[in-house]
């Protein structure tokens, strides 16, 4: 295995890949499912050091391509595997009701279960909640997890699109909070919000991680898409707003400049944001997804590009001034508020 960049996931934590591997587009939402090129995808991962690999029990075929790799090859003791729960409820059986979080503690035993069958594996090295759920305090949900973390089932715990006040009240969990060392946020050039409204330095402060999904906005940063009709019809960006007709040629804007800036690299624009991400906080780790190892070979030299703090300063000034078009999702569609009720209002299950 070559070496690669490595960063501490959370300031007690341990060393993973400085960029990761999010897996849910070899699963689903980004048009038809190719389970070799995946395996070959997952492969060049771990030979080239990319060992944290990001997968979800609501990514489609995701856990289950992974766990089929790790039969194959073997492998499993090399990867630092994170999946997730929580931000579908399995256990409704009338789809249209499966959107929403569920984090009972039955549940989560139940998701457990099925996430290392599916992966075929007997331990998961980071479990995250996906979608805090707001009617079950963050307190149960850690207990919940506490005989799964004393028997090595899984060994580090992370929450995803939490708040400020959720975190805090996980990591004051006693004798587990400590074990709480990453939170998973969308961060990438047009998503800077964390960084506005104080998330992600309560998040620093605290001694977390933050790994950033998404950090290419989708395979926007890249600048290899410049139109809706460059997606497969079943292709999840066609849905999005900054992907629309309106919006694209303005968001392409930005990525030109980036590509200018790239340029002097010789680089892509792609690895420079990478670059770019790593540089402006310590405590962030990039998790783009792929399933195609030619885009693997690009965005890892994103973890080895060196900028300067001109140029840093250069993209964050462009970032700062551009007029982004569209936001994460469609009108309509609430963004979640990280938020869960206290534990004197849990009445159990």
């Amino acid at each position: 295995m070559s070496t690669f960049p490595t960063r501490r996931l959370g300031k007690n934590g341990p060393l993973v890949s400085a960029i990761g591997l999010g897996a849910m587009g070899i699963g689903a939402y980004y048009g038809k499912i190719d389970e070799t090129a995946a395996h070959n995808a997952l492969t060049y991962a771990a030979d080239r050091g990319i060992t944290l690999w990001d997968t979800s029990d609501m990514y489609g075929e995701s856990e289950a391509i992974l766990g089929k790799w790790f039969a194959k090859t073997g492998r499993r003791s090399e990867i630092f595997l994170a999946t997730k729960w929580g931000a579908m409820d399995f256990s409704q059986t009338d789809p249209a009701k499966q959107h929403q979080a569920n984090s009972k503690p039955a549940y989560i035993r139940e998701r457990v279960k099925a996430s290392l069958a599916a992966l075929q594996t007997d331990y998961i090295d980071l479990y995250y909640q996906h979608r805090v759920d707001a009617e079950v305090p963050i307190e149960i949900v850690l207990e919940t997890l506490r005989p799964y973390v004393e028997s090595g089932t899984i060994r580090w715990l992370g929450l995803s699109e939490c708040n400020v006040d959720t975190l805090k009240r996980a990591r004051a969990v006693k004798g587990l909070g400590e074990k709480v060392v990453a939170v998973q946020m969308e961060f990438s050039p047009f998503e800077l919000e964390i960084e506005k409204n104080g998330f992600a330095k309560a998040a620093e402060e605290a001694g977390v991680a933050v790994v950033c999904y998404s950090p290419l906005a989708r395979g926007l940063v890249s600048g290899r898409f410049r139109s809706p009709d460059d997606f497969d019809q079943d292709d999840i960006r066609r849905w999005l707003p900054r992907f629309s007709a309106e919006n694209f040629p303005k968001n392409l804007e930005a990525v030109d400049k980036i590509k200018a800036i790239a340029d002097k690299h010789n680089a892509t624009p792609s690895q420079v944001t990478l670059a770019w991400i790593l540089a402006s906080h310590d405590n962030f780790i990039p998790i783009p997804g792929t399933r195609n190892a030619e885009r693997l070979a690009e965005n890892s030299r994103g973890a080895e590009l060196k900028l300067s703090p001109t140029d840093v300063k250069e993209i964050r000034d462009l970032l700062e001034s551009a007029d982004v078009g569209g936001g994460r999702y469609p009108d309509g569609v609430p963004l979640p508020t990280g938020e869960c009720i206290p534990l004197s209002e849990w009445k159990g299950e």
